[in-house]
C-alpha cells in the first residue's frame, strides 16, 4: 500500500505523468502483431515456404515446387490500419493478404485482397485478388502504372488502410492507391485475417526471401 501510494504522488507531481500513462496504454489503439521473437499467433496456410524469427523478423523464404504460401494470424480484422516494414529480394513477388480466408474444402486456397509486395520499378501497394478470379482489383496495374516507391535491398514501410468499402494504401509516405472495393468482395470480406505471402517460384530458381518487422495494427 505505501509503495502504491508514493507511486500516485510521484506521477501526480511529476510533468512527464500523462505521456507515461498514455504510452503504458498502448500507444493511442496500436498494438503489435508480431512480438519479434516467436510466431505465436500465426500459422502456416496452402504451401510449404518457410518461416523463421530472425533478428527482430519475421523471415519468408521460398520452398522450389511449392504453391503461394501465407503465414496468417489467428485474429481477424475489419476495419484498420495497419503498418509493417518489409524487406523483399530481387526477383521474388510477395504481398501482405488483407480481410483473407482459408477454405476448408477442395485445395484449401487461401483467399481475399491482397497488398502487393515487389522490388522497382513494380506494383507494390496496388491491390490484387488472390483466389478470388479477379485478376487485380486495383484498376492502375491493368493500365500498366508501375512506380518507383520501393527501395531496392532495403527496408520499406508500409502503412494500409482498411475502412469500410475503401483501401488506401502507403508505400515510404506516397499514397499509392485509394481503391472502392467492388460491392460483391466487400460484402463477402469485410473481414478476416493477416497473411503474409511466400509466392511460389519456377523450377530452378532461388531460394528468395522477404522479411517483415515492426508488424503494427489498430482497428478502427
Amino acid at each position: 500500500m505505501k509503495t502504491t501510494l508514493s507511486r500516485l504522488i510521484f506521477l501526480s507531481l511529476c510533468p512527464l505523468a500523462p505521456s507515461l500513462l498514455a504510452d503504458s496504454h498502448g500507444d493511442h489503439g496500436w498494438k503489435p502483431l508480431f512480438n519479434g521473437q516467436t510466431l505465436s499467433g500465426w500459422g502456416v496456410a496452402q504451401g510449404y515456404a518457410n518461416y523463421y524469427v530472425e533478428d527482430g523478423a519475421i523471415l519468408g523464404r521460398t520452398a522450389e515446387g511449392s504453391p503461394n504460401t501465407f503465414l496468417t494470424s489467428y485474429e481477424h480484422f475489419g476495419d484498420f490500419e495497419l503498418k509493417f516494414e518489409v524487406k523483399v529480394d530481387e526477383g521474388l513477388n510477395s504481398g501482405v493478404q488483407i480481410r483473407s480466408h482459408n477454405r476448408e474444402w477442395g485445395s484449401r486456397r487461401y483467399f481475399g485482397p491482397q497488398v502487393e509486395i515487389e522490388t522497382s520499378p513494380g506494383q507494390s501497394g496496388f491491390v490484387y485478388g488472390e483466389g478470388l478470379n479477379t485478376g487485380w482489383i486495383s484498376k492502375e496495374p491493368g493500365d500498366g502504372a508501375s512506380h518507383n516507391h520501393m527501395k531496392n535491398n532495403d527496408w520499406n514501410e508500409f502503412h494500409i488502410i482498411a475502412k469500410g468499402d475503401t483501401i488506401t494504401t502507403f508505400i515510404n509516405g506516397e499514397q499509392v492507391t485509394k481503391l472502392k472495393l467492388p460491392r460483391v468482395i466487400y460484402r463477402e470480406y469485410p473481414s478476416g485475417s493477416i497473411g503474409l505471402q511466400v509466392h511460389g517460384i519456377k523450377a530452378g530458381t532461388g531460394p528468395f526471401e522477404v522479411r517483415w518487422r515492426n508488424i503494427m495494427i489498430k482497428e478502427l
